[in-house]
């Protein structure tokens, strides 16, 4: 029987069975360290024009986050963490680890960005998501404007997300940096929506003009995949 008939895969390990002459069966476990992957956008660099410009997702993806995804896969490479997966990684995580902090966060929250964005989406969410929206806010309109105020008051760098806790309640925070709310200290939550407030996330189109960045951000959310989210997550 070929060697290759006689390969198992599982999760992070690839085991080999030889077959020996003998009649018995030598194991020899090999475990692969899978690398966090840079992930394609979902549209065109243009796609969000006029609202997010060609340029600016250019940078943000190519340079910023492809940077912050392979820092990480070199911050892990050869320890515990290597082979985890992003969110069993910031469990339990030591929050001095600068390297797995900054860049783990910088990963996983582009990650999710790209996600939550789309050309010709915007307008409000419908279903069992617009009806968490307007428990745990009054309405929509006054979650945009928590949602907007938590983005403007971020002083310096950081993210404002929208959180949803065991149950399907919501809650709105903002984290600072590339920390998000699934690391120690957080706002006790799994992110479902979030928004880039760092300069180079707006700099190149709108300068200084952080509000006015926030305000088009909703002109591109795709609440589809938002709602997905909320519907995968509300009883985590």
């Amino acid at each position: 029987m070929p060697i290759s008939d006689l390969v198992i895969y599982k999760p992070d390990c690839i085991r080999f069975i030889l077959l020996l002459l003998s009649r018995k069966c030598l194991t020899l476990t090999i475990c692969v360290e899978m690398a966090f992957e840079i992930d394609n956008l979902p549209y065109a660099y243009d796609a969000l024009e006029p609202y997010i410009d060609e340029q600016t997702m250019r940078l943000h993806h190519d340079k910023h986050y492809a940077g912050y995804t392979n820092k990480l896969n070199s911050a892990i490479e050869g320890t515990a963490l290597a082979g985890q997966s992003i969110v069993d990684i910031f469990s339990d995580l030591d929050m001095d680890q600068a390297a797995v902090r900054n860049n783990g966060g910088g990963y996983y929250n582009h990650s999710l960005f790209w996600k939550v964005m789309g050309p010709g989406k915007g307008g409000e969410p419908t279903g069992a998501l617009r009806g968490a929206i307007d428990r745990a806010f009054g309405s929509f309109r006054g979650f945009r404007g928590e949602f907007s105020q938590a983005a403007a008051t971020r002083f310096g760098s950081g993210w404002a997300w929208l959180c949803v806790r065991n149950g399907g309640a919501l809650c709105i925070c903002s984290t600072p940096n590339q920390d998000n709310p699934l690391m120690p200290g957080g706002c006790e939550g799994m992110p479902i929506l979030g928004l880039d407030v760092w300069e180079h996330s707006y700099y190149l189109k709108y300068q200084n003009r952080r509000l006015e960045y926030i305000e088009n951000f909703f002109n591109v959310i795709n609440w589809d995949c938002v709602s997905q989210l909320y519907e995968e997550n509300k009883q985590a």
